[in-house]
């Protein structure tokens, strides 16, 4: 069954530039395509806001292409169609899964809200904090622990940076609020393609040992089908404990 590749972006706080991130990412893939799209994707966008009583999903594009609207931003930059979903945290998961039941079919889908990322639980999470690690809401911590990538000013020190994740790759920016130009983006979507390789490699070292071990040809053509180099192959099978045996040509 066809999966849309999902990418969820959330924010330390209310204006931190997730729709701006979520437009240039859009905009970037759509002529553009990165790992894992072999071609030009044809991508779709979902923005949550979040409300305290009454949950709606709005599609009507009189609505969505309002100029004063996100929802129109994420449209102009490429999204094929973009969903709007008002609810409050308690009452999403049945919006949010129609929406993503109507995005199906694409290639990718951009997801825009802390709370909808919690609860789809996406391919690849972006956090944006703000200009300080304190401006962050307690509500988005969780989120910060999901992060595959973290976006935050030069100011944030390596010391705070260690605290919040051992393993998520940071981007830096110099200046706030952020511009998310074309080297901006291009830096952030190779470290997107980075980080899914290296997914791919654990789940493949998995898949295709026997017994913590594989054989070096079957560890070589991981590494050519996902074109990177065998070190990154022999890397990760190490922190796996997985043994590559029979190499005859020396590449782990």
């Amino acid at each position: 069954m066809h999966k849309p590749f999902i990418i969820g972006i959330g924010g330390a706080h209310s204006a931190v530039g997730k729709t701006s991130l979520a437009a240039a990412i859009i905009r970037h893939l759509s002529q553009h395509p990165a790992y894992p799209f072999g071609i030009k994707p044809c991508l779709g966008a979902v923005k949550y806001t979040k409300t305290e009583l009454y949950a709606s999903l709005i599609e009507d594009e009189a609505i969505i292409k309002q100029e004063d609207k996100d929802t129109a931003r994420l449209s102009a930059a490429g999204a094929k169609k973009v969903l709007w979903v008002k609810s409050p945290p308690e009452g999403l998961e049945e919006p949010l899964s129609l929406a993503l039941s109507k995005l199906v079919d694409l290639d990718g889908i951009v997801i825009e809200g802390n709370s909808a990322i919690e609860f789809v639980k996406p391919d690849i999470v972006i956090f944006i904090f703000g200009e300080s690690r304190e401006n962050t809401k307690i509500s988005a911590e969780a989120l910060v622990r999901q992060a595959d990538i973290f976006i935050a000013p030069e100011t944030v020190s390596p010391i705070a940076r260690t605290a919040m994740s051992s393993t998520a790759k940071w981007f830096t920016l110099n200046d706030y609020p952020y511009v998310f130009d074309d080297r901006a983006v291009q830096g952030i979507i190779t470290l997107m393609e980075t980080i899914e390789k290296n997914k791919e490699i654990e789940r493949l070292l998995k898949e295709r040992s026997v017994d913590g071990k594989i054989s070096c040809t079957l560890a070589r053509k991981i590494a050519e089908d996902l074109n990177v180099p065998y070190g990154d192959v022999g890397s990760t099978a190490n922190g796996l404990k997985i043994k590559i045996k029979s190499c005859e040509l020396g590449c782990f």
